[in-house]
């Protein structure tokens, strides 16, 4: 079944403590749910991406994208976990987003969310949903500025000590083309795009005009990564990972890709949407990856569940590694990137 079909079907029928490193001890839940994200004693920021979950709070086997989130806690330690969309789909929107949420606010993990283009369509607006979790214990979600589009676009800062060393832009990516004459799934507005311009070039002017590296997740992927496939072998840059389906991009090329070249900070964009492809490329510098679908038999994908790892360092060099973790502890896909991406 394809994707599309599967979803119209769908929408008819309706732990270790990772972060405690950041958190003095004595601060009360309140203050504990806002940490300040800083590089470890060795120099290593880990963050696991979660994408996906279609999480039903009527459906029993959904229950098993908690376990996954839950065992990966366990075993990775992650600083910090990213929703990257999706997340939960039922008609019980705020019982499911307590249940998804629970195994980092159990285990004191920090978490963040970006929304999928899924996420509100059962009456729950973006705007309630955000409002529901930001103040949840280890949540640093943000609604983000109200002069721009969509809801959830801000940044967190991870630090050296005292000194800002690294950026995660946190982004709606927006659901479907509010276009009439244009069909398909939404993308990036301008405003939101002078928005990340903006930041970034006040960040850079203030790390001695030199760009901060950086990251990037939303959910819908850019029309770049259907190009990156087009001239991978052009560019000579590999692919490393699954691609089972087309890229189902946003309508619209907006420019959010350009913005990011030209700015010089982001290094890698990693987002969910289509559950099969976990592949990870290199286009024009800036490594252009998925997550690993998380969810369970709530959607059309037959393989195992997991998640992406990110592990940054705070050596200055602009590279990192990362991973695949499937339900069980198999690691597939680990790569250093750019170092495993290219072949020239």
């Amino acid at each position: 079944m394809l994707r599309r079909d599967f979803f119209k079907t769908a929408a008819i029928a309706g732990v270790v403590t990772s972060g405690l490193n950041l958190i003095s001890k004595g601060e009360d839940e309140k203050s504990m749910s806002k940490p300040k994200l800083q590089f470890d004693n060795n120099g290593i920021f880990k963050i696991a991406q979660i994408t996906d979950t279609h999480y039903c709070t009527d459906k029993n086997f959904s229950k098993e994208s908690i376990k996954l989130i839950a065992e990966t806690i366990e075993a990775e330690k992650p600083h910090l976990v990213v929703y990257t969309g999706d997340i939960v789909v039922s008609a019980n929107i705020y019982n499911g987003w307590d249940d998804i949420l629970s195994p980092c606010i159990e285990s004191k993990t920090t978490w963040a969310v970006v929304l999928g283009n899924h996420d509100d369509e059962s009456k729950i607006s973006r705007k309630q949903i955000i409002d529901h979790i930001k103040n949840k214990p280890f949540s640093l979600t943000e609604p983000g500025p109200e002069n721009i589009k969509g809801c959830g676009n801000y940044i967190l800062e991870i630090f050296d000590n005292d000194k800002t060393a690294f950026l995660l832009y946190c982004l709606d990516s927006n659901a479907y083309s509010t276009l009439k004459h244009v069909k398909g799934y939404g993308w990036f507005d301008e405003n939101q795009i002078a928005w990340y311009k903006s930041q970034s070039a006040d960040f850079t002017k203030k790390n001695d005009n030199k760009p901060l590296p950086a990251l990037a997740f939303f959910h819908i992927p850019l029309n770049e990564y259907a190009e990156m496939i087009h001239f991978k072998n052009k560019n000579k840059n590999k692919i490393i990972g699954e691609r089972k389906e087309d890229e189902c991009c946003g309508a619209v090329n907006s420019g959010m890709f350009l913005a990011m070249l030209e700015s010089r900070d982001v290094m890698g964009i990693f987002v969910g949407h289509d559950h099969v492809n976990d592949y990870v490329g290199l286009h024009h510098g800036i490594a252009l990856g998925y997550g690993r679908f998380s969810g369970t038999k709530t959607t059309y994908v037959k393989e195992p569940h997991g998640s992406r790892i990110i592990e940054i360092n705070n050596s200055g060099n602009r590279t990192f590694k990362t991973w695949i973790r499937l339900k069980g502890g198999e690691i597939i896909h680990n790569i250093e990137i750019p170092k495993n991406l290219t072949t020239g």
